[in-house]
Parts: C-alpha cells; structure tokens; sequence
C-alpha cells in the first residue's frame, strides 16, 4: 500500500511565500502581462496580405510558421516534467511562476493554429510538408521530448541543467528569437500580417519571461555546485555549432546569423557569472526578467 509522506505546507510556514525572489516577481509578471487571447487578434487584413505576399518569401514564411506551430505545441508538452521536478524539490515560488509558463505555451500553440487554418488556410498534414523541409535532427521531435521526459525518472541537478538549456537557451533563446527576428525582416518593414505580427509581440514578451527563468534555473544550479559549469558550457556550445552549421547550409541571412549568435553569448555570460554568486544573490536577481525584455529587440524596430 501506498503511503503519503509526512508534508510541511510551505506557504503555512514562518517563511511563507518569498515574494522578492526572481521566480515570484516573474509570476507576478505574467499576472498582469500574461493575460492575452490569441482569438482576441484581428486577423482580417492577415488573410489580404498573405495573397500578396511575394512567392519568394512566402515560402520562407510557411516554414517559419510551420517551425513554430511544432515547436509551441513541443514545448507544451514536454514542459511538464520540469513542473513536477520543481514540485517534488518542494519549490513552490519556481513551481507556481511554472504554471504560468505552460499555460502561455499553450495560449502560443493555439495562436499558430490560428493562422494556418484562418490565414494560410491550407488544408493539409504540414507534418509532411515540414519534415521534406527539415533535412536535419528534429530538436522538437527527437531531443526535447527524451531531454524533458528524463526527469521524471532521474531529476538529478545534471539532467536538469541538460533541460534547461535545451529548452530555456536553445529553443526559446536561440531558435525562437532568431524567428522571431526573421518575420520582423520579412514583414515589419513592408507593413504587412499585422495580425500576426501583434501576436509575435505577446509571445515575445512572454517568452522573455521563460527564458529568464532558464538563466536563473541553470544559474542557481551552478551557484550550487561550480561543477556543472563545463556541463552547461559545452551543451549551449554543441547546439549552437549545430544550429549555425545549419543556418549557413539554408542560406541564412548574416544578419540573422549574427543576431542569433548575439543573443546566445548574452546568455552564455550571464550564466557563467553564477560560479562567482550566492544563490541569495541569484534569488534576488541580477538577471532580472526586465534585463531579459531588453535583449529582445521590438518587432517594429527598423532592421538593417
């Protein structure tokens, strides 16, 4: 027979909830900027402007927009493992920012969904038509899911910090921002999908949220044990070599090449500062989530 093991509620004890430390100011956060409906989108003059759109680029958008459909619902699932990992360390401010960050995941898968079946309104399996595009390993199907679902059998502080640089500094920090920037080059400047563009800027915004959340998480771990650093060092580098050689193969734009590259050094530094830092000083922020808004660069602003 199963027992319950003896619990100590947390939020009954002297210490409460810590509501100064950066997971609970990042809840707090996403309180007041999380609440967005992706049905709340106009979507109209999208629909216009998809048909004008030159072929040349709208293949390139396709597959931007298929690349997110997939990765917004991969990162849906695949989060919960992390969630109960937190829950079990009896982390309940880290647990509690968490149920922030899967709800908004999902709100992003539906929003993609949104605009294959109202903009592109193509009706057809896009598995197929992404997997004839994607020549090399799929993070989303392959490493994100056997990553994530490891911790639920093996929780050590290694196997998170191989979560959450695959999830928090590859996927988010590195692909999604590197796509976020490519439709800002492909439509900003032209004035075109406004729609789709009003929606990037509130998954920006959320995902900025998330991934200072990954640079605190893999932070804290190595403000606990200096260790794990060549751990988290040489996994972002591994990646990103990959996802570079990638980008060079597709014709990527420098441009892009170096944006990505920009935004995964920032992250790279501000983790490396943790083997110098208390986890105290780590729970009170210097990367703080507005440090991570800053980085992200606003979908408006005029690209070279």
């Amino acid at each position: 027979m199963t027992t319950s093991p003896n619990r100590a509620f947390t939020s009954l004890s002297k210490r409460g909830l810590r509501h100064d430390i950066l997971p609970m100011r990042l809840y707090h956060k996403a309180k007041k900027l999380g609440i967005w409906d992706p049905r709340d989108i106009d979507l109209t003059q999208d629909r216009q402007d998809w048909q004008l759109v030159p072929e040349a680029n709208k293949e390139r958008l396709r597959n931007l927009i298929l690349g997110f459909q997939a990765g917004e619902e991969a990162v849906t699932l695949d989060l919960t493992p992390l969630i109960i990992t937190m829950a079990r360390e009896n982390r309940l401010e880290e647990e509690m920012f968490l149920t922030t960050f899967l709800w908004e995941e999902a709100k992003h898968t539906e929003f993609f969904r949104r605009i294959l079946d109202e903009v592109l309104q193509e009706q057809e399996d896009f598995n197929v038509l992404r997997q004839s595009a994607n020549n090399t390993r799929d993070l989303f199907r392959d490493d994100l899911p056997y990553t994530m679902n490891r911790l639920l059998t093996d929780p050590s502080p290694v196997n998170q910090v191989k979560a959450s640089v695959l999830y928090n500094m590859i996927i988010e920090g590195v692909l999604a921002e590197t796509g976020y920037f490519s439709f800002s080059r492909l439509l900003g400047q032209a004035k075109m999908m406004p729609g789709l563009l009003q929606g990037i800027q509130l998954i920006k915004r959320d995902e900025s949220r998330h991934i200072a959340y990954g640079v605190f998480l893999i932070s804290r771990l190595v403000a606990q044990d200096k260790s794990l650093w060549p751990l988290v060092e040489e996994r972002m580098q591994q990646y990103f070599v990959a996802i570079a050689d990638n980008q060079r193969e597709n014709g990527t734009p420098e441009v892009v090449r170096d944006y990505a590259r920009q935004q995964f050094e920032k992250r790279l530094a501000r983790i490396a500062r943790a083997r110098e830092q208390s986890l105290e000083q780590l729970y009170q922020g210097e990367a703080s989530e507005d440090e991570a808004e800053a980085v992200l660069p606003d979908i408006d602003e005029k690209k070279k």
